[in-house]
């Protein structure tokens, strides 16, 4: 397992990572969050580990550069773990395309952010990929989400990060079942989906 004893694991993003952490399913929210927390501390209770969700539903990279000191920076995790992008990307076909962020400005200011995270905590990052569960590569808004993951990835090996291949996750799943499979809408998760990207995160963090 990658984390040590005693060690803080900070989780934020958009509503995939808050899932009700701010109401009630206060504090780790009903979704991944809350499942890798809950299988990490039953095959390593020994390890004192401290879990801190500071999702939002809505944000983007936008919403998280004004709460990123707050959130991110003033916890000082060992560990930052963030998955975000996904309502960048979505704005773009949801009628809102000033709310959009293109992908020039989101990987700046992820980079950015990113940058001070690690300078200021000293922290490792796990970085997430956006994703949507569309098996159509050429439909358009699969197609920018693409864009953002492979993003996600160069920011990953730029910064040493455990990278989360989320999308390649789902695509595998869709290999044999259908979107609604997972989610209702392409993007928020049902427990099974929430469970993928947990198991994601497990088999990359060696849990």
């Amino acid at each position: 397992m990658f984390f040590k004893d005693g060690q803080h694991i900070l989780l934020i993003g958009d509503s995939i990572t808050d899932c009700g952490r701010r109401d009630e399913d206060a504090p780790y929210g009903r979704g991944y969050v809350s499942l890798l927390r809950a299988f990490t501390t039953a095959r390593h209770p020994e390890a004192r580990l401290t879990w801190t969700n500071h999702g939002t539903s809505g944000n983007t990279t936008r919403h998280l550069a004004e709460r990123w000191e707050s959130d991110a920076l003033a916890p000082r995790p060992d560990w930052l773990s963030v998955m975000i992008g996904i309502n960048d990307v979505w704005r773009a076909f949801d009628g809102n395309p000033d709310l959009a962020v293109p992908l020039e400005e989101y990987v700046d200011t992820l980079r950015t952010l990113l940058r001070r995270a690690v300078e200021e905590t000293g922290c490792r990052l796990i970085l997430a990929d956006p994703y949507i569960i569309e098996p159509d590569r050429t439909e358009p808004q699969r197609a920018a989400s693409d864009t953002f993951a492979t993003a996600v990835a160069g920011l990953a090996e730029e910064f040493d990060a455990v990278h989360i291949p989320t999308q390649r996750v789902f695509d595998a799943a869709l290999a044999n079942t259908g979107s609604q499979y997972w989610a209702n809408d392409r993007i928020h998760p049902n427990l099974a989906g929430h469970a993928l990207i947990a198991d994601a995160f497990m088999k990359v963090l060696e849990i």
